[in-house]
């Protein structure tokens, strides 16, 4: 199914309700342990990471506190609320044990890199840095960048893409 393993997505209850606004962080950590558990039962896997986008991987690292699983993927980690230095989402990095790898785009608001960097050598757990240039949020590159450089936006995913393959294939047992 992926260049990774078999793959499982979900979606929070919020999400499929057509909210905007998400659920409360409980909640959000349970949805999120009730789809790994349906995941396992459905593949049996030796091996377990949980790969998400912005929010998604803020509450992939807080399940794996409760959770045994191999790897984290944080994809455009939100670590700044709502884009304000001063309220720093880092005390779940702070307490990870388990090994991560952020994705992030050099031009991502929620995530300045000089912030992400300093929470990085503070943290405990192995951690790693994929970064996007020119990336936002969305790891999405302008196309005027695009075009200066020669690439497309699938010329990045891919790269993307092979730095999560490393860094799974890494951490799985040989």
């Amino acid at each position: 199914m992926s260049e990774i393993g078999e793959v499982e997505t979900f979606d929070y209850d919020y999400m499929r309700a057509g909210c905007k606004r998400p659920d409360p962080l409980p909640q959000l950590i349970a949805a999120h342990r009730s789809a790994l558990q349906a995941a396992r039962e459905k593949h049996l896997p030796d091996s377990t990471f949980l790969i998400g986008k912005s929010m998604g991987g803020r509450i992939g690292c807080h399940v794996s506190l409760e959770e045994k699983v191999d790897g984290l993927v944080c994809l455009g980690y939100p670590l700044c609320a709502m884009g304000d230095r001063t309220k720093l989402r880092d005390e779940v990095l702070r307490a990870l044990t388990t090994p991560i790898l952020f994705v992030q785009g050099t031009r991502d608001a929620l995530c300045p890199l000089d912030l992400l960097e300093r929470v990085r050598t503070e943290m405990k757990a192995p951690n790693f840095l994929h970064m996007v240039e020119g990336g936002d949020h969305s790891l999405r590159v302008p196309k005027r960048q695009l075009q200066t450089t020669g690439e497309t936006q699938e010329d990045v995913d891919q790269r993307t893409l092979q730095s999560v393959v490393e860094f799974v294939s890494g951490l799985l047992p040989t």
